[in-house]
């Protein structure tokens, strides 16, 4: 099945991503986003929450859909958005909550973002596999997290201008908006926050879940 739905500390992933968003002071609603031929949404959504299934084959697709059903439903050009992965259901309401008052008054808008720890290399394939070309320095290299925070027609105009080039480059909301030559800014965010992705990430998720469980 999807990982977004896969079980973790007796609900669904996705549902833990949805009770942390719900939970967030500042957020009026959301809209969960899935492709045109989806089952209908399996689960209850928080009070101000709905489903539009105007995904597309890639994330910014998906995001430009969700984006224009928005601006159809419910939203203006001003208004901010905060696009988050649904694979990211460790995020916190607190985590959310910094990015909106660190990114409210800002020109341009904002990710949360967690600065590299980890010594960063640079790698070369040969013929017995990959070898380290160089180590590259880390000062000034972020990870890039979710929610990201940015006008509803900013962002729009973003992804659309990238749309006829079939996304090339655009690996997240920030990345188009940086295509507009516009600098968005960096909240630091928790390493906590990551995207569930390979098996080994399900077992620490709900190591994290159950942890925070027992010691709210």
């Amino acid at each position: 099945m999807p990982k977004q739905f896969q079980s973790l500390c007796g609900q669904p992933l996705v549902a833990h991503t949805l009770q942390a968003l719900a939970a967030a002071p500042g957020l009026s609603g959301g809209v969960v986003v899935t492709a045109p031929d989806a089952d209908p949404f399996p689960l209850g959504l928080p009070p101000g929450f709905e489903v539009a299934k105007v995904g597309g084959a890639t994330r910014a697709a998906s995001v430009l859909g969700g984006l224009r059903w928005l601006a159809r439903e419910r939203a203006g050009e001003h208004d901010w958005v905060l696009v988050h992965d649904a694979a990211r259901c460790l995020v916190t309401p607190a985590e959310v909550q910094a990015l909106i008052a660190a990114c409210r008054h800002d020109e341009v808008g904002g990710l949360l973002a967690l600065p590299l720890a980890d010594t960063l290399k640079a790698a070369v394939k040969e013929a017995d596999g990959d070898h380290v070309a160089a180590t590259l320095p880390r000062d000034d290299k972020w990870l890039a997290q979710t929610p990201q925070m940015f006008r509803l027609g900013l962002l729009t105009r973003a992804l659309a201008a990238a749309e006829p080039g079939g996304f090339t480059g655009i690996t997240d909301e920030a990345s188009a908006i940086e295509a507009l030559g516009l600098k968005p800014r960096l909240v630091e965010g928790q390493a906590s926050n990551f995207k569930v992705t390979y098996p080994p990430d399900f077992a620490l998720a709900e190591a994290i879940l159950s942890h925070r469980k027992t010691h709210p």
